[in-house]
């Protein structure tokens, strides 16, 4: 049956004897759909689909720290803040 859709038997018998066995006993969610933009010439939807728990590479990589932006997030909201009531007392001095 899936020879029937895959056409090819060399990636019938990898998905059945490699494949299969490292994600047996995975409930669901196989899959990982990452959307890489759209195709120039028909702007058909492209995605790379990436089986889960099966790339040895991403793994066995370290994992990646979170940078941290250049600003913060606090110091954003405090300049709009002090910004606010500057324009404010700018405004009935123009009247």
């Amino acid at each position: 049956m899936v020879f029937s859709y895959l056409k090819d038997k060399n990636a019938t018998a990898e998905l059945f004897r490699t494949i299969a066995p490292k994600i047996a006993d995975r409930p669901g969610g196989y899959l990982r759909i990452l959307h890489t933009g759209f195709r120039s010439g028909d702007a058909s939807e492209m995605v790379l689909l990436e089986l889960v728990d099966f790339n040895e590479a991403a793994l066995t990589a370290p994992k990646a720290e979170k940078k941290s932006t250049r600003r913060s997030r606090a110091k954003k909201a405090e300049t709009v803040e002090e910004a606010a009531p500057a324009a404010e007392a700018e405004a009935p001095a123009a009247e």
